[in-house]
């Protein structure tokens, strides 16, 4: 349970430091590609020396992890504190997505570019109570939302719609969840950046015609 207190100043500052130097890399990201951002740029960015950002990152590949990991926190919370079920909440998380897309689309570009060459899933950072409560000052009890993936969320959507009789009882989940992937990488793919003004309609018209097909399916 939060205690309700401030973390302690040390923790402060090296949430902040940290959180300055992925905040320097999500702007630069929105024009140059991570390869071509030079970490010293960054660092004069967010006030600190290069040897500093190495205490906080390996590499530079950390920030798209570290990035990732906030982003599946803000979306965790929200899921879990909606009304919506089932269908619904299947597509308020795809809101959510477009949202991030629209918002940042070079970094959501590089994100899908350095998925598709991780030959595993990658082991994502945890995020301190500092750092939770200095991203995120609005979202009530941040610091203690455990972290979910999109896919436990789309189980979980997903498994509310078959209880609630919007999806047939005999849907598979890993294979529908494995089909919302798809759609989750392919719609901003097809797209392109210049296009991303429409990915919440397109997103909302494939996961439909995608939930038509399974309910389809499920009658023969």
């Amino acid at each position: 349970m939060p205690t309700g207190k401030k973390p302690p100043l040390r923790e402060r500052k090296y949430a902040r430091t940290k959180l300055s130097l992925l905040d320097a890399a999500v702007q630069e990201m929105e024009h140059t590609a991570l390869d071509d951002i030079a970490v010293k740029a960054l660092c004069e960015q967010a006030d600190v020396s290069e040897a500093t950002f190495f205490n906080y990152f390996g590499k530079k590949s950390e920030l798209l992890d570290y990035f990732i990991q906030l982003w599946n926190l803000e979306l965790t919370w929200h899921h879990h504190h909606t009304e919506a079920q089932g269908l619904d909440l299947l597509a308020a998380s795809f809101t959510q997505v477009a949202r991030q897309f629209q918002k940042h689309p070079g970094v959501m570009a590089e994100i899908i570019s350095h998925q598709t060459q991780q030959r595993s899933k990658p082991e994502l950072p945890d995020i301190g109570r500092a750092e939770r409560l200095q991203a995120f000052p609005k979202l009530a009890n941040i610091e203690t939302q455990e972290i979910e993936g999109l896919d436990r969320m789309w189980a979980h959507a997903l498994q509310q719609a078959i209880d609630q009789g919007e999806l047939p009882a005999n849907t598979h989940l890993p294979t529908t969840i494995i089909g919302l992937a798809t759609i989750f990488y392919g719609v901003p793919l097809a797209l392109g950046q210049k296009k991303l003004a429409a990915i919440a309609s397109v997103y909302r018209q494939q996961i439909n015609i995608y939930l038509a097909g399974i309910k389809a399916a499920s009658r023969h």
